[in-house]
């Protein structure tokens, strides 16, 4: 019996990094019946059978579980954005760095394409947010350097709305994977899907990468109703003013006396954080208690 890391998860087959090798197995029907299955993440107990197969025997405990994209135990959520085409809604950045606080993941946010736009208005949110943010460019190689110091050590996924890159980074940090990119459409302002399932990259140093399918595949509707009990903690730029209002049960919308609207105000937590933090709070306010999963 060994351990190791699910590296991939293919048509029913785990493909387990043991550090020695990298076995194919299947895993033991009990995990089915108990309505568990193996992620992409998860360290995990094998049987060796030999010939390079295996079987999963079991799963060690997990840190958090993300649905879509299927994964396990994640340390940091690498936001890649860019001001290019396809420039990012600073919405679509926020409703997923709440999701990943939810879920007690780090969030680092790598502007790319900089060799073609500078991303200025991204970089001034959230240079002034408590989100990390480094500027880094495919192409040229800027900021990789940063890049490759920021994940090191962590278990990351890499997701942004297809066509700002991940794939071209992951290529750039580690030439040898090879994966396949897509070109962005200039007519939608978008870029095809050139990652069609789950899967984690080692680069060494006890750093891997998951790349996923583009935002689409982070489907936030199972996490609904959490975050609307803990959206304010998924700002981490509100925590030293949520003590600080004049009311209990205070929402941080339009209330009076709200430390957090008054730290807007004098410009220490940014004005687009807040309106993303008030556009979820109504998208998610009117679930009802019979609506918990």
């Amino acid at each position: 019996m060994s351990s190791g890391r699910i590296e991939k998860a293919l048509s029913g087959f785990y493909y387990v990094n043991t550090g020695e090798t990298v076995l194919r197995c299947r895993a033991r029907g009990k995990f089915r019946r108990e309505g568990m299955s193996p992620l992409v993440g998860d360290r995990v107990e094998v049987q060796a059978l030999g010939d390079g197969e295996g079987v999963v025997e079991a799963i060690l405990p997990r840190t958090n579980v993300f649905t879509r994209p299927a994964a396990a135990n994640i340390d940091q959520l690498v936001m890649i954005a860019s001001g290019a085409i396809p420039v990012t809604d600073p919405y679509l950045i926020d409703r997923i760095s709440a999701i990943a606080a939810l879920k007690g993941a780090r969030v680092l946010l790598v502007l790319n394409k900089t060799d073609l736009d500078r991303a200025d208005d991204l970089y001034e949110i959230y240079s002034h947010s408590a989100i990390p943010v480094v500027r880094v460019s495919a192409a040229t190689g800027e900021g990789l350097d940063g890049l490759r110091a920021a994940i090191r050590g962590k278990l990351n996924v890499f997701t942004g709305n297809s066509g700002v890159g991940k794939s071209s980074i992951l290529n750039a940090l580690c030439p040898d994977f090879a994966l396949p990119t897509g070109e962005v459409s200039k007519a939608l302002g978008r870029g095809r899907h050139t990652t069609r399932h789950t899967e984690l990259f080692p680069l060494g140093d006890d750093t891997w990468v998951i790349d996923t399918p583009g935002f689409s595949s982070f489907d936030a509707q199972e996490v609904d109703w959490e975050l609307k009990c803990h959206l304010p903690e998924t700002f981490p730029e509100f925590a030293p003013y949520l003590d600080g209002c004049r009311f209990v049960g205070c929402q941080h919308v339009k209330e009076k006396g709200c430390a957090v609207l008054q730290a807007v105000r004098d410009g220490a937590i940014p004005r687009q954080r807040h309106e993303s933090y008030v556009r979820l709070w109504n998208e998610l306010k009117d679930l009802k208690d019979w609506q918990q999963k």
